[in-house]
């Protein structure tokens, strides 16, 4: 028993937090939209104080993440070759702040940027921020269009579509779904789609139709949706389709079909109530009915209309034997009527 006791004891000392619960790190996320030649910012901050290291990586369109700057959590950061010149770190010694700057944009820096932190031997990405660079003149011509979409409803399944018209031009054109304002990460979505070339004015344009499969969408799903096209080393976005996400369908129908049944239950229950209070007053009416005629009155009348036919009357005339008063001389005689019920044999 004490043994047990012991090992138990052990476990809750020795026991380690959830990787990714505890670190508190936030980062930029979404898209984030700059000018060639512009300096932009993106932040980091990280409060837990068990973390002792941060990072931060770049990924390139197609590509794999790259170590950008390395640092422990007291220290400068050490920034890698190939990012010296225009890239930078600020960091907060007394804390977390980890805060990446890119000066003198281009194109080229056009990427998602995460920012990472070790903890307990395990490098912990935030959601990542896209950084979309923007030419001051294109040198593509491309129109995207995005039709806009009704609000959806928990559970439910939507399928986004998006259309491409722009120039060939030499190298690989590319497109892509992006995802911002969401509460996961902004992940970019690589789609084949469907493309077809086509000849205008002398130059080659490609028409392409894009989609994107969303099926049993939740609240994290809500956000804007961009196609992109990736084409002569620039990236051109569309309007964005805006994903609403409504509340749980399940408790909805849950709700409509608890009213609905509350209020068939109401019904019969009325309907049962009001055939109840006109049986009962229906009742009522004929006893009150059958009070107003007696019985005795029922019985005679009854009889009377029974012996209707076999009742016979006679008249009988008496001479007058003796004198009579003075005043009945005047009546000359006396009727006495007699009623003589026949029995059938």
């Amino acid at each position: 028993m004490l043994l047990w006791i012991f090992l138990v004891l052990l476990g809750e000392i020795c026991q380690v937090p959830a990787v990714g619960k505890n670190s508190s790190m936030t980062q930029d996320s979404g898209i984030i939209t700059a000018n060639v030649g512009q300096k932009v910012t993106l932040k980091c901050n990280c409060e837990d104080e068990s973390v002792t290291f941060l990072s931060w990586y770049q990924q390139i369109l197609g590509g794999k993440p790259v170590i950008i700057s390395t640092r422990m959590r007291n220290s400068d950061a050490t920034i890698s070759p190939g990012y010296k010149e225009r890239f930078g770190v600020f960091v907060n010694h007394n804390g977390g702040i980890n805060d990446l700057t890119i000066k003198d944009l281009r194109l080229l820096d056009s990427a998602s940027y995460y920012c990472g932190v070790l903890v307990f031997n395990t490098i912990e990405f935030g959601k990542g921020a896209f950084l979309h660079v923007k030419a001051s003149k294109s040198n593509i011509n491309a129109v995207v269009h995005q039709p806009a979409l009704e609000p959806l409803w928990a559970g439910d399944s939507v399928i986004l579509s998006c259309s491409v018209y722009a120039t060939v031009c030499e190298g690989e054109q590319s497109l892509y779904w992006f995802r911002h304002g969401a509460a996961q990460p902004a992940i970019v979505y690589p789609s084949a789609g469907q493309c077809e070339h086509i000849l205008k004015g002398g130059y080659g344009m490609r028409n392409c139709t894009l989609k994107l499969a969303l099926k049993s969408v939740s609240s994290p799903d809500a956000g804007m949706y961009y196609c992109a096209l990736a084409s002569c080393g620039e990236i051109v976005f569309g309007n964005g389709t805006r994903v609403e996400i409504l509340r749980d369908s399940t408790n909805q129908r849950f709700l409509l079909v608890y009213c609905l049944s509350l209020a068939l239950a109401v019904s019969i229950i009325v309907i049962l109530a009001l055939a109840y209070i006109m049986y009962k007053l229906k009742k009522k009416s004929c006893t009150v009915c059958k009070e107003t005629v007696s019985p005795q009155a029922c019985s005679a009348s009854d009889t009377l209309s029974q012996d209707a036919d076999i009742l016979h009357y006679a008249a009988l005339s008496l001479n007058r034997t003796r004198e009579r008063p003075h005043h009945e001389d005047n009546v000359e005689s006396v009727c006495v009527y007699s009623r003589v019920k026949s029995r059938k044999v």
